[in-house]
Order: C-alpha cells, then structure tokens, then sequence
C-alpha cells in the first residue's frame, strides 16, 4: 500500500481511538458514577467531573488539531 494511504489511515484511526476512549472515560465518569447529575446541591464530585470535562475536552481538540494540522510531507 502506498505511504500517504497508510499514513492516512493511521490518522484516521488514531482519532477514532482518542474520540473512543474519551468518550468511553467520560461517560463512564458522568453516567455509572453519577458524577454528571445535580440531584439536591452541587457537590464536590460534580464541580471535579466537569472541570475534567472541560479540561479533557480542549486537550482533545488540541490533540486533533496536531494530528490532523500536519502537512502531507510531515507525517
């Protein structure tokens, strides 16, 4: 297979990879551990699983744009 499809589809599955395992943290945080809720007050847990949110979240966005703002000769 030529270098650029490879190289193609790495990027390809790399970002389903980070999209996959942020989302599977995330939900996994928000949803089973009942962190995402405000059920009477806001604890503690809610203000952390939302900062890590917001955190995980630009982190994600940072990574996509490395990965996918190469040039075709760089990757």
């Amino acid at each position: 297979m030529e270098e650029d499809a490879v190289a193609f589809l790495k990027r390809i599955s790399m970002s389903i990879l980070i999209g996959i395992v942020w989302m599977g943290i995330n939900s996994t945080a928000g949803i089973m551990f009942d962190l995402a809720f405000v059920h009477d007050k806001i604890s503690t847990g809610n203000i952390i699983f939302y900062i890590w949110f917001v955190l995980s979240i630009a982190t994600m966005i940072w990574l996509y744009k490395r990965l996918w703002g190469k040039r075709k000769e760089e990757y």
